[in-house]
C-alpha cells in the first residue's frame, strides 16, 4: 500500500519525489501522471501514459514483469492481486506476473519475491502495481510514473522500494487509522479501478504480439 504525494491534477505531469527516496532519485524525468478512472476514455489514457513511461525508462530490458502488491484479506488492499489475477488470464510471450488473488505478494513475502525476480528475470522491466490512499478529491484516480513504488508507506511500514515503473489506484482517503480505512474500503471502488488499470495495460501490451515486438513498436 502506497500513500500518494498528491501535488498534481488530472493528466498533468508533475515531479513527485518520494520522501523516502535518496537525493539521487530526485530527477526531473521521474514524473507521476494522474488519470480520473471515472471519466470516459480513462483506460485509453492509462495505456498511452504507460507507453510513455516505458519509453522514458533508460535501462535495457528484454521482458516485462508485473509485480502486483497487496492481499485479498483486506478489501482496500486487494487491487494489486486482482489486477494480477486478470493479467494472468492473458498469455503474453515475454511477460510474467507476480501477485494474484491465489498467490499474493504482500509485506511478509515481498522481499523474497524481489529476490526471486532479480534472480530469474535479471533483464526485466518491472512494473509495480499497488493500492494507495490520497486526498478525497482524488478518490478513484490512477497514478502512473517512472521510478520505484514505496509499498507500505500509507500504513507506516518500512518495505523496500520496488519497480522501474509504478501504477497505483487511489482506493480511499489518507488520514488516521489507515488500517481501518483499508478494511472499510468499498469493493466496487477497488474493482472499478482494477478493471481500468487492466484494460489500459492490455491495450498498451496486446496479447497479439510478444514483448520483443512491443520494443520495436515503441
Amino acid at each position: 500500500m502506497k500513500q500518494n504525494i498528491l501535488i498534481g491534477e488530472h493528466l498533468r505531469p508533475v515531479l513527485c519525489p518520494s520522501p523516502m527516496a535518496p537525493p539521487a532519485r530526485q530527477k526531473e524525468d521521474h514524473m507521476t501522471f494522474y488519470i480520473d478512472s471515472k471519466k470516459m476514455g480513462s483506460s485509453r489514457q492509462i495505456s498511452e501514459l504507460l507507453k510513455k513511461c516505458i519509453l522514458r525508462h533508460s535501462g535495457i530490458w528484454r521482458e516485462i514483469v508485473f509485480l502486483c502488491i497487496g492481499t485479498d484479506r483486506t478489501t482496500g488492499d486487494c487491487l494489486g492481486p486482482y489486477v494480477g489475477q486478470q493479467l494472468l488470464g492473458h498469455s503474453i510471450q515475454g511477460i510474467s506476473v507476480y501477485g494474484t488473488l491465489a498467490n499474493p505478494v504482500h509485506a511478509l513475502n515481498l522481499e523474497d519475491a524481489c529476490i526471486h525476480i532479480r534472480k530469474h528475470h535479471p533483464e526485466a522491466l518491472v512494473i509495480a502495481i499497488d493500492a494507495s490512499l490520497g486526498q478525497k478529491k482524488h478518490l478513484g484516480y490512477v497514478t502512473i510514473g517512472n521510478g520505484a513504488l514505496y509499498p507500505g508507506a500509507a500504513v507506516r511500514k518500512e518495505l523496500p522500494p520496488v519497480g522501474d515503473i509504478h501504477i497505483t489506484g487511489i482506493v480511499n482517503t489518507a488520514g488516521v487509522l489507515e488500517h481501518l480505512t483499508l478494511q472499510t474500503t468499498r469493493l466496487s471502488t477497488v474493482i472499478s479501478l482494477a478493471d481500468k488499470i487492466t484494460q489500459g495495460i492490455l491495450s498498451a501490451i496486446p496479447s497479439s504480439y510478444p514483448v520483443q515486438a512491443l520494443i520495436q513498436k515503441l
